[in-house]
């Protein structure tokens, strides 16, 4: 399967989220440090176990330019 992730940059960390996995996220001090894979893994384990269907990757991703 293949998520979109959404990364942010925070006051403080990065922050990363999987909009097709509700609740999955991670965060480290720099991009490289975040194990969005790891949590991807781990959140798809938990959503096994629990009896539940793994959601299908619906988002998609576009970067849209505007006039500042």
């Amino acid at each position: 399967m293949r998520y979109a992730i959404v990364v942010e940059k925070t006051e403080r960390n990065y922050s990363v989220y999987v909009p097709g996995l509700p609740g999955c996220v991670a965060t480290g001090q720099t991009v490289e440090e975040v194990e969005i894979r790891t949590s991807i893994q781990f959140h798809i384990e938990g959503i096994r176990e629990d009896g539940l269907a793994i959601p299908q990757p619906v988002s998609i991703v576009e970067y849209l330019e505007v006039a500042a």
